[in-house]
């Protein structure tokens, strides 16, 4: 995928703008297929969500909670979708 479907979210009060209308908490990113990278101290880690992605597999322990910005491949608009949807 390219560069252009990215985008960078701010968590701002422990939420994140996904949607124009709507703010999600910064712990349902760790569980949304979109989630492909999370920032905390600068630095982009690989976001939980990847952990089950057929590529991707292995990811660090992140911490949610101290996340700065989500880096979301969301490029249709779709906003939260669940892993569990994909994995179950």
């Amino acid at each position: 995928m390219s560069d252009r479907g990215l985008r960078r979210l701010p968590v701002i009060g422990g939420r994140v703008q996904c949607m124009p209308d709507k703010a999600v908490p910064v712990d349902r990113c760790g569980l949304c297929v979109h989630s492909s990278l999370v920032v905390i101290g600068g630095r982009e880690l690989t976001s939980p969500a990847r952990a089950y992605c057929s590529r991707c597999r292995v990811t660090p322990g992140v911490d949610m909670a101290k996340a700065e910005a989500v880096v979301c491949d969301d490029a249709r608009g779709e906003g939260f979708r669940s892993i569990t949807s994909i994995i179950s």
